[in-house]
Parts: structure tokens; C-alpha cells; sequence
């Protein structure tokens, strides 16, 4: 059987023309369900990513915003279906860039892992600049100094502050998985239960007589079908995927994980499980926060543009009292720990990349001590850094924007990554039987589509100026000009980088193909690496 030679050392090299899936010399055995669960929660970042949706989203659906965000789920769990039997087929640290180029060739396979990569800059310099703003108002609420607090909206002192946290938690995930894991879990836990507490202060604090703004929840909140058109719909539904992004960096470490005793891997139970806590955690904080701030355009409704991008820090105070700085404190360390946690997912994007020889190979180095991607690490945390500095200067509302671009991005991976299941297991599946052809195709499939639907009606609606914060260039709006630019970087770097490597987009390293429901591709991966 031919093979293609990525790399002399056994440990990383390319198996046979079945799969093309090979190691690439990460570290084995040495994260669990509970270890991915815990990276996954901290990648979503429940307290960082509420306080940075929940004002777009209700801008866009108002009192439907528990709805919209229970309707993202739906494709969400759909997709997760795919993804468990595509990582199931090929474990690999390239997911969607490798399963795209598997089931559609190499070139939407590329798209797919650039959609990935382009998706993960934008939160990362959301992440960074929510932690900048959590900063200083944490240290105006210890000293008592609400001038502090202002001190954020300082550009050149925003940056360099940003920056200074990238390269903190870049240099913890330098440290590799365990070092990571570790900070994880002390985060986690502390922001889960401070979060907690938020959600049931607001309840309560909507039953209050003195709060005129408050309402008691209603059922219609979770009706999407009161939401006033298909574009507030859609834009809605972009905002909403954004809050349940990341959860697929656990299957990212599919390399990485332990062996599981049962059917499923180790990474698809941490995945399931962390959708399933996804989905109650948001829907609750949706609804606490309509509760209790209402739709008002002034103080701390959410239809306020002045608190749109950062609900969390206007309701604090009026929510927590004296307790504020713990919220405060949670959403910085949940943002902190974030950046962290999702530099995973792109360094491993980018080393599968460059290890299949889809980018240069300089990329996919491995620390000989850490057993960190670390030139991947530092590659895209310096571009997400150039990124946020050069959007702090052309939009007052960045974090607003990069959301909702961010939103795009992930909706077009996603769909082409949940495309690829049917079409990668189109024919086994049939010979597997119905289950198989409905958590495999169908379900995947339907997945897929409305993501991809998501996509382009965002797209289109984003051209508008008063999309999004309403800021715009040449009279388009910015999240239009960031979807676009960003989209078409990818097209540009791909045409350039298909000259150099026709190996990778000739198909003759990561060849096209299907299923086969005989022999799966895991247990060619563990009899390749046993010979």
C-alpha cells in the first residue's frame, strides 16, 4: 500500500492511502472527560461571552432573546452530531480542516480550517479587550474610584494592556496541556459559581417593586416565532451561535485525550456533556437579564448602545450590591482563561495544517519539552493582537462588531464542517441502518444547511451601515467589511499557498473519499501506529 512520507519519525508519520490521518508528535493519555469538559467551559467562557452577547442579541430580538438563544442550540446539537462521527471516523487535531478535505478535496477543506482559524482571531481580541474593561473596573470598585473605570477607553493604554494579556495566557499554553488544565480548573469553578449566583440575584431582583424596569419571565420569551423578521431572526441566530462557539475545541484534542471504555470517545462524551450544561446556563441568563433590565434605551436596558457590548458590567452594581467586584473579578478571569484555552484551538488548526502540508512547514514545530504547538501558539496570538489594535482604532465599538463578525465566521465553518458528515458517510451509512443514516446524514445535513442559510443572510444584512453598532467604512457596514476582508484573505492566502504546496491540493496527502463501513479509520489509526 503506497505511502506518502510527512515525516521520517514512526511517532508522526502518515499511515497509508485509507486514511492520511498521522500524529504529530502531541503528548497522549493525559487529559480525561472531566479534564476536556473543564477546557471546554473555560474556551466558552459562560460569564465573558453573556456579557458580550446579551446586548447584541436582545438589540436584535428584545424580549425573544431566550428564544433566539435556545434556537441556537438546536443547529448547534445537530452539528455536534456530525462532529462526533466524523471525529469518531478520523481523530485529529484538524477537525473541520481535515474532515472538509476528507469528505469535499482540499481546497473547501482549506476554507473550512481558514474559517476556524480567522473565527478564533476575532474572539481572541474580543476575549482580550472584555479582560482590559473587567481590569480596570475591578480596580475602581476595590478603591472606590469609578475614574478608574475609564481609564479602558484609553486606546493606547487598552492595547498595550491587551496585549499584555495575550501574552500571559499564550505563555501559559506555551507550558502545554497539563499546565493548562490545571489554571483551568480554578477558573472555571470560580466563575460557574459566581455566575450562578448573577442569575438567581436577577431573578429575584425582577420581582422587586422598586425595580420599575423588572418583568416577571414570560412564556412568549421562548417563542421564536414572535420575533419580528427572518434578518432580526438571523441576526439573532449569529449572535446566539457565538455564545456556544468553542465547544469543539474539546474535540481538538482528540490526540491529546485518554482512551474511553465505552462507545464513545473521550472528547465526544466532554462535548456532549458540555452543550448539554451549554444550553440550561444561557437560556437561565438570557432570561434573568431581560428580567430584571428590560428593553430600555437608557440606563441599564438592554436597547442602551452605551452598555450593548458589556451588559454585565452596567448590571453589577444595581444586581450584586457589595458584591459587585466578585462578578467583576469572574468575567475577567473567565476572559483570562478563555484567551488561554482558545489559543487551542487555532495552534492545533495550524499545526495540522502545516504538518498535512496545507501551510508552510515551519509552522507545525512542537516544543521538544512542553510538547506545545508553540509556533502556532505565538503565530495566532500575534496576528489576533495586530487584529484588535487595528480595530480599537477604526471602530468606538469593536467588541460590539467582532461579535457579530465572529458570528459569521463560525456559522460558515460549522456548516461546512457539518456538511461534510453526510457526505463522508452518504453511503455507509446505509448499510448501517436508519440510526446511522439520521445522526450521521440527516441530521448533520439539516444542520449544515440552515448555519450556511445563517451565513449569507448575515452577510447580506451586515452591508447595511446601521447593522450591528452602526459603524461603517466607505459606507458599508463594518461587520460586512470585516466578514468579506476576512473571507477573502483566506481565498487570496490559499490561491498563493496551492502554488507551493501541490502535494496537499493535488490530493495526494489528505485524499478525497468516504466511509467505509467495514473497517473504521480508528482502528486503521491504531494498527498503523502499532506496525
Amino acid at each position: 500500500m503506497s505511502k506518502y512520507d510527512l515525516n521520517a519519525d514512526p511517532a508522526t508519520r502518515t499511515l497509508d492511502s485509507v486514511t492520511g490521518i498521522s500524529k504529530k508528535g502531541l503528548p497522549s493519555g493525559t487529559v480525561g472527560v472531566l479534564g476536556a469538559l473543564v477546557i471546554g467551559l473555560s474556551t466558552c467562557a459562560p460569564a465573558y461571552t453573556l456579557t458580550a452577547a446579551v446586548g447584541p442579541a436582545a438589540s436584535e430580538v428584545g424580549y425573544q432573546t431566550p428564544a433566539i438563544f435556545l434556537m441556537g442550540f438546536i443547529p448547534m446539537l445537530l452539528v455536534a452530531l456530525g462532529y462526533r462521527a466524523l471525529n469518531s471516523a478520523m481523530p485529529d487535531s484538524g477537525t473541520s480542516f481535515t474532515w472538509a478535505t476528507r469528505a469535499f478535496g482540499p481546497w473547501i477543506g482549506w476554507m473550512a480550517g481558514w474559517g476556524l482559524i480567522a473565527a478564533t482571531v476575532l474572539v481572541l481580541s474580543n476575549l482580550a479587550g472584555i479582560a482590559v474593561e473587567f481590569l480596570f473596573q475591578s480596580i475602581s470598585i476595590v478603591l472606590d474610584d469609578p475614574s478608574i473605570a475609564e481609564i479602558a477607553g484609553n486606546r493606547f493604554i487598552n492595547i498595550v494592556v491587551c496585549i499584555a494579556f495575550m501574552a500571559i495566557a499564550t505563555f501559559i499554553s506555551y507550558r502545554g496541556m497539563t499546565s493548562t488544565k490545571i489554571f483551568q480548573y480554578i477558573t472555571v469553578l470560580f466563575q460557574m459559581a459566581v455566575l450562578v449566583w448573577f442569575i438567581v440575584a436577577m431573578f429575584v431582583g425582577a420581582g422587586d417593586p422598586a425595580n420599575t424596569a423588572g418583568r416577571l419571565p414570560e412564556l412568549s420569551w421562548f417563542n421564536p416565532l414572535e420575533v419580528d423578521s427572518f434578518s432580526a431572526f438571523a441576526a439573532g441566530i449569529a449572535v446566539s451561535i457565538f455564545v456556544y462557539w468553542g465547544w469543539d475545541t474539546v474535540l481538538t484534542m482528540g490526540e491529546e485525550t485518554k482512551p474511553s471504555k465505552g462507545k464513545l470517545s473521550t472528547e465526544s462524551k466532554a462535548a456532549m456533556i458540555l452543550i448539554a450544561i451549554l444550553v440550561v446556563l444561557y437560556v437561565g441568563t438570557a432570561a434573568a437579564t431581560v428580567s430584571f433590565a428590560g428593553l430600555g434605551d437608557t440606563g441599564t436596558g438592554l436597547n442602551n448602545s452605551a452598555i450593548a457590548e458589556n451588559v454585565f458590567a452596567a448590571l453589577a452594581h444595581p444586581v450584586m450590591g457589595p458584591a459587585a467586584i466578585l462578578l467583576s473579578l469572574a468575567i475577567l478571569v473567565s476572559a483570562m482563561a478563555s484567551i488561554n484555552s482558545t489559543a487551542i484551538s487555532p495552534a492545533r488548526t495550524l499545526l495540522a495544517m502545516s504538518h498535512y502540508g496545507a501551510l508552510p512547514a515551519s509552522i507545525k514545530k512542537i516544543h521538544p519539552k512542553y510538547k506545545s504547538p508553540y509556533r502556532a501558539l505565538l503565530l495566532s496570538s500575534i496576528v489576533a493582537s495586530v487584529f484588535y489594535a487595528v480595530m480599537r482604532f477604526i471602530s468606538e465599538d469593536v467588541l460590539w462588531d467582532t461579535i457579530t463578525a465572529l458570528g459569521m465566521m463560525v456559522c460558515f465553518y460549522y456548516g461546512i464542517t457539518a456538511l461534510a458528515s453526510p457526505w463522508y458517510f452518504r453511503k455507509a451509512a446505509v448499510r448501517e441502518g436508519i440510526g446511522a443514516i439520521v445522526s450521521k446524514v440527516v441530521l448533520p445535513g439539516i444542520g449544515g444547511v440552515l448555519l450556511l442559510v445563517v451565513f449569507v443572510q448575515t452577510t447580506i444584512d451586515s452591508m447595511d451601515p446601521a447593522f450591528g453598532s452602526g459603524s461603517s467604512i466607505g459606507g458599508v457596514g463594518l461587520v460586512g467589511v470585516i466578514g468579506v476582508v476576512v473571507l477573502g484573505l483566506g481565498v487570496v492566502l490559499m490561491i498563493l499557498q496551492s502554488r507551493v504546496s501541490r502535494e496537499f491540493f493535488g490530493g495526494r496527502v489528505l485524499a478525497r473519499t468516504e466511509a467505509t463501513s467495514d473497517t473504521s479509520a480508528l482502528e486503521l489509526f491504531d494498527d498503523g501506529l502499532g506496525s
